[in-house]
């Protein structure tokens, strides 16, 4: 036999069903792969261009706020 607990309504948790939270295509668009300035310069050797830090870091900002907006 299994064991029930009782418990007071107050201490019950209820949220709203949100059918959005359940559907794939939310999920694949949902996740974002973070962009670091090591793999933005390794990127750049293998494609032979010329950088500097000011660069990098701008491409940084410019490329993490382009995919914060496609996410949303």
């Amino acid at each position: 036999m299994k064991k029930v607990v009782v418990v007071k309504a107050s201490e019950v948790k209820v949220t709203p069903f949100v059918l959005d939270d359940f559907m794939q295509v939310k999920q694949m668009h949902g996740s974002m792969t973070k962009i670091t300035k090591k793999s933005l310069k390794h990127l750049a050797d293998d494609l032979g261009l010329s950088y500097d830090d000011k660069q990098i870091g701008f491409t940084k900002k410019l490329i993490t706020a382009y995919l914060e907006r496609q996410v949303r």
